[in-house]
């Protein structure tokens, strides 16, 4: 195996479905497990979802529901966002239920999956995608008219992790807009961060996505989730520079005396940023080591202070809040999120999983 692996806990995975899951107590759960389920392996994460109760799967293209169709996941699974035309064909194809929010889409699906099961998405004031509130009444009638089956009526937060008062506001006009429709559909809201703050959990379905994988959507809902991934990696090198010996691309580190560098077999092209050449760290028998020169595509450099052999593990991504080596901690570092840092990692990095013991 490659000498830089994922682990994947699928024991704290649960641990955090359940949490969750107890802060909606009676609505059904729609686990996100788009983006190669944030980063952790969309296949092996949806079965383990599904086993802990999970009743449906969300995704957010019709190429990411395909490839749980064909790793044999036949349980139902949202399109998320709105379906574009020309997707209708590929979304029946592969037995998705498309969220709609242009007729467009609907005549198009319509025709590919005639009587098929569909969502509807209103647009409560994120302002991307869904149908106008005054215009949800009008659409619906119009989508029923065309023989397809809406299975639910729903919404996006957009500040749930920041503002509850828009959040409510947001959940008010849903819930109106909702009323004003001839007959009562399911309905929901609630992402990972209104989920904890109890928004929206009283619907049909909750739908948490980031925080299923301990990544709280922001650092005051951390308690009580655990972190799902750890990045691991040996050297595939060890050697000591003389003083004054440059390293990696554009040489932009120098050591500064005899000192012992470390090349570790991952980089850029892997998920780890470029952005963190000699300002990045990685975690080192309880210690940290240093990036020492740029990150390139496919390796990565460290400082250490003695020589290890080739079987030691570096820990490049810990299951924590480490504000150096934890996803949440990195990316606040870099002025981002860890979504982006968790979606970034590479399908080339193998994922093992390890089962709840």
């Amino acid at each position: 195996m490659r000498p830089t692996w994922l682990e994947i806990d699928l024991g704290a995975l649960g641990r955090n479905y359940r949490r969750l899951a107890r802060r909606a107590a009676g609505a059904r759960v729609i686990a996100v497990v788009k983006a190669n389920a944030y980063g952790h392996g969309a296949a092996a994460v949806a079965r383990a979802l599904l086993g802990c109760g999970a009743e449906r799967l969300a995704v957010a293209t019709s190429g990411e529901g395909a490839g749980l169709r064909r790793a044999g996941i036949d349980a139902p699974v949202l399109l998320l966002g709105s379906l574009h035309p020309d997707d209708a064909e590929d979304a029946a194809r592969w037995g998705l239920t498309p969220t709609l929010a242009t007729l467009e889409a609907a005549r198009a699906y319509a025709a590919a999956r005639p009587g098929g099961g569909v969502q509807v998405k209103v647009d409560s004031g994120m302002g991307r995608v869904g149908v106008p509130p005054g215009e949800l009444a009008g659409f619906v009638a119009a989508v029923e008219e065309l023989g397809l089956e809406v299975e639910a009526v729903y919404t996006h937060f957009a500040v749930a992790d920041e503002d509850e008062v828009e959040t409510r506001r947001q959940l008010a006009v849903f819930l109106e807009t909702a009323r004003a429709l001839p007959r009562r559909y399911p309905l929901h809201a609630a992402n990972s961060a209104a989920i904890l703050a109890g928004l929206g959990t009283e619907l049909d379905f909750v739908r948490p996505g980031v925080a299923l994988y301990g990544l709280p959507p922001d650092m005051r809902t951390a308690q009580g989730l655990e972190p799902v991934l750890a990045w691991k990696a040996r050297p595939t090198q060890v050697k000591r520079l003389p003083a004054g010996h440059g390293v990696g691309y554009g040489l932009s580190y120098r050591s500064q005396g005899e000192e012992w560098i470390a090349t570790l077999p991952f980089g850029y092209a892997d998920g780890f940023p470029r952005a963190l050449s000699n300002r990045g760290w990685v975690r080192w028998r309880g210690g940290y080591a240093p990036v020492a020169g740029r990150v390139s595509m496919d390796q990565t450099t460290v400082r250490l202070p003695e020589p290890v052999g080739l079987d030691e593990v570096f820990w490049v991504a810990t299951p924590d809040l480490d504000e150096r080596t934890s996803l949440t901690g990195r990316a606040r570092a870099l002025n981002t999120i860890h979504y982006e840092l968790a979606t970034a990692l590479s399908p080339r990095l193998p994922r093992v999983y390890r089962e709840e013991e």
